[in-house]
């Protein structure tokens, strides 16, 4: 284990404490998924396309540099 992996863990389990914390006080805007609904704008059709083409493009990507 080096260091980057501490980091790297460190900064998803204190990205999942944070959202258990989120769903655990029920208060509206705190999750992840709220939260990428609202910086996206998905309610509007502009919005959710956007969102779209970034999520499959950022998955393709990352698909090929993880198996690439």
């Amino acid at each position: 284990m080096n260091a980057a992996d501490v980091v790297w863990g460190g900064l998803i389990l204190a990205g999942a404490a944070f959202e258990v914390c989120a769903l655990r006080n029920a208060r509206q805007g705190d999750t992840l998924s709220e939260s990428t609904r609202r910086w996206f704008r998905v309610h509007t059709k502009a919005g959710a396309i956007v969102f779209g083409v970034a999520w499959v493009g950022f998955s393709v990507w990352f698909l090929d540099h993880i198996l690439g």
